[in-house]
């Protein structure tokens, strides 16, 4: 849900809870893996996307719909290139069992009535991404740096609670939404531009907490708990829990639930009671509800013993063969043991740079190559002047890489970097 979106944008930015921990509506049912039909129809302000022209993953849609010549749109070739890719819908995938897994709780706890979706469009409007949830017009996460835009009022949705107000005004009460997310972050073992959520959602009417004697918001906290503390131990297993006070602009209360596991304390996931302002808005007048998010590859890497977070988009079968579906926890055998190659870059940065446009610059060239960027030195000089030193880590997963190889990465990131940033190379 958007808890994990403000909450590793703005709150805690070392923090994983949205939304990779980084946390949504019709099931739709043709013949493509998702619809847009979704997306709003002004035509002054959105142009639906034609979903004809590319095929990936099963998925058509128009690159030029997707990567345009808009002074607004800042969406590479590299992310188009996971659209439809849909990780979470593959059953052998440690993304997919882990989604299936948490699928089997709610359907064993709560009698099927959770509906479920796993195939909605990602691309979204930037009401449906920001004002529905409401994240407030000034939010950091609305600005292109840590966004991917299409134009100016369409996004890749940054979190699945982008469906939300859609499936609430459709009348779904209890449901489950999982999709591939998409935000612009920093390079290291733990983040990826592209990655997966789950959010779930319950609404509830007057008479399930009338009889019990408490009002409605702490009725639904309760039940919260008390759903979320089974779904740790159906992870993994007996473990030590403790909720933490937190605070969301969509939920209130809100809280953060930790589990200890292998010696350390796990931040698992986001949520709280949903906002009323989100339920009058989409037809719950009279209601109350609670909203959780979790990040599938934060936990994934931990279940599975995964390192790097690029190993998820590996179609190497040393990677592919060792896991199977319905088998939740497979500790990863690594096969890789390929050493990395560091190379520094030193430049005088300008008022507008970013780290993010520095690590979109060096993805778009190294791609999957690319394992980290760090900053590991930074000074200002007499004259005002801030100059940053960046180390790059280039290592395959799958192979060893050439000294050619990387010369001519880190040539070409020194020149895109240069002309792209505007910064003077040092």
């Amino acid at each position: 849900m958007a808890l994990s979106l403000v909450h590793s944008t703005l709150f805690s930015k070392t923090s994983q809870l949205f939304l990779h921990t980084k946390t949504g509506f019709s099931h739709f049912s043709s013949s493509i893996p998702f619809s847009c039909s979704a997306l709003p129809s002004n035509p002054k302000t959105w142009r639906r996307p034609v979903i004809s022209v590319l095929e990936l993953g099963g998925v058509k849609i128009a690159r030029d719909d997707v990567v345009r010549d808009d002074p607004t749109n800042n969406v590479p070739d590299t992310i188009f290139s996971k659209l439809g890719l849909q990780l979470h819908r593959r059953d052998q995938h440690p993304l997919g069992i882990l989604k299936n897994t948490i699928y089997d709780y709610f359907d064993t706890n709560y009698s099927n009535k959770f509906d479920k979706f796993d195939e909605l469009c990602p691309i979204v409007s930037v009401k449906q991404n920001f004002d529905d949830v409401l994240v407030p017009a000034d939010h950091v996460s609305r600005s292109y740096n840590d966004t991917y835009y299409v134009d100016s009022q369409t996004v890749l949705r940054c979190h699945t609670s982008a469906h939300q107000a859609e499936l609430l005004r459709k009348g779904h009460t209890h449901f489950l939404v999982t999709g591939d997310v998409y935000r612009r972050d920093s390079i290291d073992s733990t983040h990826y531009p592209v990655f997966h959520q789950m959010e779930g959602f319950r609404v509830f009417s007057p008479d399930e907490w009338e009889a019990s004697g408490v009002d409605g918001t702490s009725f639904a906290a309760e039940d919260l708990k008390k759903c979320l503390e089974g779904l740790a131990t159906h992870l993994f297993g007996a473990v030590e829990m403790r909720w933490v006070d937190t605070y969301f602009p969509f939920t209130n209360p809100s809280f953060e639930l930790e589990i200890y596991f292998q010696e350390k304390w796990l931040e698992v996931l986001g949520c709280g009671v949903t906002e009323q302002e989100i339920l009058k808005r989409n037809g719950k007048l009279n209601n109350v509800a609670w909203a959780f998010g979790l990040g599938l590859e934060r936990l994934a890497m931990v279940l599975f013993d995964i390192p790097d977070i690029r190993l998820f988009w590996s179609n190497d079968e040393r990677f592919t063969s060792q896991f199977s579906k319905g088998q939740l926890g497979i500790k990863f055998k690594p096969f890789s043991k390929y050493p990395p190659c560091y190379k520094d870059m030193s430049f005088w940065i300008n008022e507008s740079f970013t780290e993010n446009n520095l690590c979109e610059v060096v993805r778009g060239i190294a791609g999957d190559l690319v394992e980290e960027v760090s900053l590991i030195d930074n000074f200002t000089n007499k004259k005002g002047m801030t100059s940053h030193c960046y180390r790059i880590a280039y290592r395959s997963m799958e192979r060893s890489l050439t000294d050619e190889e990387i010369n001519g990465l880190q040539m070409s990131v020194r020149e895109q970097v240069q002309s792209k940033l505007n910064v003077v190379l040092r």
